[in-house]
């Protein structure tokens, strides 16, 4: 056995060092994969299902195969346990405990990847951790990220149809994601944004600056040049598309789309991006990807290995036993939330012109109601409420609030709104268009707009022992010509009172039972 194992890679560099440090670090990897194993199969489910991060699928093997391409340096190095290196590790356990308490799937995920790099650097020393620079940090690939430039990459791509449809002389109208012509009503859907392309990209650039370039200049000029290519060629496909409609039909311009779209049209770009970047690499084959002799520390300082693999471990139990301890049952709600009655204002039974509610998972209690006022105009009112978040049941999130999934309703641009609320446009069946203006409550804390502070006011509520009562109001307006929504909203919000009243009304916290006394 030993002559087989003299034979084999790591012949040189001090095999039994390498045997026993490679040891520890299964062993603390494979705690990770176990402990944490809903979270690794949650992402990988995303990977599998979802169009978008498919590119994840990849990012493994690619790891390993950067892994394999430095062994003839890493053979050159002696591994060592490096104690400091247990701070990333324990930043990493920090990171999920608080994406845990946040319900921020996206936290939680690359705060795995973060741990599983700290234990390479605890277990194998800071000389190996630099050698391995590159393929740890592009272990964060697996982590499917970047929902948030879906909204606005939606807007971008409309507003690149929009210039390219008046070049060409096709008359449109542009409202948020939506475009008409003359031939055809259009939406800029969330799968038309080109989000997919340019994650992607941004994976399979970074990978191209590390295989082929060695000056930084070099390298953010490819990034930004594929980027802004992937971006400006999505807007041109959606351009083509309608353009097609104009030109034939409907129906013709679907199957277009579908001809089109999708990784076929990326790995053409990818061939453009490479073939304009060829002349510009200035990475020869058999480069060496590091100095092993810089690298080795002339006099380590080794910790124990034993030591510092058991620290590692107990820096990884006890971050789920942290969220099992701080688990406890929400307060109790006082029952479902008694609409009010602002000055000027009657509850209606009139029908709107297409049904319209908010989706809000797992809420506790979910009402509505519309208000007429003298004037003739309609407001709905709708409140949320939730005794505790928690997986599966959270105020802010994918398919949550005004337009929810499969609602037939969907987001178009954002719109006006008070500074603590959110206002965005959405569009339903029959092209009806509505202002919303969306508040959030989490405990006793002020009421914000922002899904961000709703995300940290939840982390806090549930790691410090706070209230975690929530709830989400909501002020909708139908637009109508001659009508402005934003105006019909302010007057009822004017007459409404204070909307962090309503909210304590409807939690029935302690701050309204004090004042009603």
């Amino acid at each position: 056995m030993e002559r087989v194992l003299a034979a084999g890679p790591w012949q040189g560099s001090g095999l039994t060092g390498w045997r026993g440090h490679l040891t520890a670090l299964a062993i603390v990897a494979a705690t990770i994969l176990l402990l944490f194993h809903r979270d690794w199969l949650a992402m990988a489910s995303i990977w599998w299902h979802a169009s978008t991060y498919g590119h994840c699928l990849f990012i493994p093997f690619l790891v390993g195969w950067l892994i394999q391409q430095r062994l003839p340096g890493l053979r050159r190095l002696e591994p060592a346990a490096w104690a400091p290196g247990l701070v990333w590790l324990a930043l990493g356990a920090l990171a999920w405990v608080m994406g845990a308490a946040a319900g921020v799937a996206v936290v939680r995920h690359g705060a795995l990847v973060v741990m599983g790099q700290g234990a390479v650097v605890a277990l194998l020393g800071p000389a190996v951790g630099r050698a391995l620079l590159f393929p740890l940090f592009y272990a964060f690939f697996m982590v499917p990220f970047g929902e948030e430039i879906v909204a606005p990459l939606q807007l971008v791509t409309a507003h690149i149809s929009m210039v390219l449809l008046g070049i060409v002389g096709v008359p449109a109208h542009m409202q948020g994601i939506f475009i008409t012509t003359p031939n055809g009503y259009f939406e800029v859907a969330e799968a038309c944004s080109g989000a997919k392309f340019v994650i992607a990209m941004t994976a399979y650039g970074l990978l191209v600056c590390n295989l082929c370039f060695t000056a930084w200049s070099r390298r953010m000029s490819f990034m930004i040049g594929a980027l802004a290519l992937s971006i400006l060629a999505n807007g041109v496909r959606a351009f083509a598309t309608i353009w097609v409609a104009e030109l034939t039909s409907i129906d013709a311009a679907a199957g277009f789309d579908h001809v089109v779209y999708g990784w076929v049209f990326f790995a053409i770009i990818m061939m453009l991006v490479m073939a304009i970047a060829w002349p510009l690499f200035d990475r020869k084959p058999g480069d060496p990807w590091f100095d092993p002799q810089s690298l080795q520390p002339k006099a380590p300082r080794a910790s124990k290995t034993g030591m510092v693999a058991a620290i590692a471990l107990m820096l990884i139990v006890a971050a789920p036993l942290w969220m099992a301890a701080s688990a406890a049952a929400g307060e109790p709600l006082p029952g479902a939330p008694v609409m009010p009655q602002p000055k000027g204002w009657m509850r209606s039974d009139e029908p709107a012109s297409a049904p319209w509610r908010p989706r809000f998972d797992g809420a506790d209690h979910l009402v509505m109601a519309r208000y007429r006022n003298a004037a003739g105009q309609l407001v709905d009112l709708a409140i949320a409420t939730y005794d505790r978040q928690d997986e599966g049941r959270e105020l802010v999130g994918f398919g949550q609030g005004a337009a929810g999934a499969d609602s037939g309703w969907t987001w178009s641009q954002p719109a006006p709104s008070p500074a603590d609320g959110r206002g965005e446009q959405i569009m339903g069946p029959r092209r009806a268009v509505r202002h919303v203006v969306s508040f959030y409550r989490v405990g006793s804390g002020a009421p914000t707009g922002s899904a961000h502070l709703v995300k940290l006011e939840t982390m806090k509520a549930r790691l410090l022992g706070g209230d975690q009562r929530a709830a989400a109001i909501l002020v909708s307006v139908e637009e109508k010509p001659g009508q402005s929504a934003d105006a019909v909203i302010s007057t009822f919000l004017q007459d409404l009172g204070n909307v962090k009243d309503l909210a304590d009304r409807s939690l029935g916290s302690q701050a309204h039972l004090a004042r009603s006394h």
